[in-house]
């Protein structure tokens, strides 16, 4: 009686041994989906002003600055607080520049000619406002 009972706990063992690894190898077969969730899309950084603009001319809709330097400035409207005097002088401007919009930290010019002028501080010779 002692043998047929290591008989049959052996031959129970081996048959869930059998059956163990029947499921794990069976279990191959069943996949989970699950929804997909797209990732992050940052859009491309803009570009950054340049630190400071030099030019001859500026001709633009709208001039943005922290703070201007000009010999002439034609303007339909200007924000931002303006000092008129004689004593500026811009001079080694670095050409024209014609755009729909001139953004610059600090912009130096000879002359400019815009709808409108947005600085924090403005520094002209001469102000034509039109």
């Amino acid at each position: 009686m002692l043998e047929r009972n290591r008989l049959l706990i052996s031959v129970s063992l081996a048959a869930a041994a059998v059956a163990g690894s029947a499921a794990i190898v069976s279990a191959n077969h069943v996949r989970i989906d699950a929804p997909v969730v797209p990732g992050v899309v940052s859009p491309p950084p803009l570009p950054t002003a340049p630190q400071t603009l030099q030019a001859d001319e500026i001709k633009a809709d709208v001039v943005r600055a922290n703070v201007i330097y000009v010999n002439r400035l034609q303007a339909d409207a200007v924000r931002g607080t303006v000092y008129q005097g004689r004593g500026v002088k811009v001079s080694d401007g670095q050409g024209k520049i014609r755009a729909p919009e001139v953004v610059a930290s600090v912009i130096y010019a000879d002359e400019i000619s815009a709808n409108t002028v947005i600085a924090d501080q403005v520094y002209v010779r001469e102000l034509d406002r039109r």
